[in-house]
């Protein structure tokens, strides 16, 4: 369904090719209706699902993990799983940098 106005500003939807990006990683351009005040955009069930196929041949599909707090001697554990880790590059005994960006979010920089 094509919408006519924004829900979240009262803005104007026009319809355009938008380039997405997961991970960092361009996917490709899309077309999406995009609010001309806000520059909220949304896509259709159609291309939503064209966007997941082209996450999944990429392999960027799932990346996202959940990981539980561990403890091995004085030093807390994250676990990182094998897929975002080859994503990453990383490689036993690799150095990498931790900062926290506020009290619920965590940055790995590798």
């Amino acid at each position: 369904m094509d919408r006519e106005k924004c829900e979240e500003c009262g803005g104007k939807i026009v319809k355009k090719e938008v380039d997405f990006s997961l991970y960092g990683t361009s996917l490709g351009k899309f077309t999406a209706q995009v609010c001309t005040k806000c520059g909220e955009e949304c896509f259709d069930e159609k291309t939503s699902d064209e966007i997941d196929q082209v996450a999944k041949t990429k392999g960027l599909w799932g990346l996202g993990a959940k990981s539980k707090v561990g403890i091995a001697g004085d030093s807390f554990i994250i676990r990182i799983n094998k897929k975002l880790a080859e994503f990453l590059h990383l490689k036993k005994g690799e150095e990498v940098f931790l900062r926290p960006e506020n009290k619920s979010k965590l940055i790995v920089e590798v």
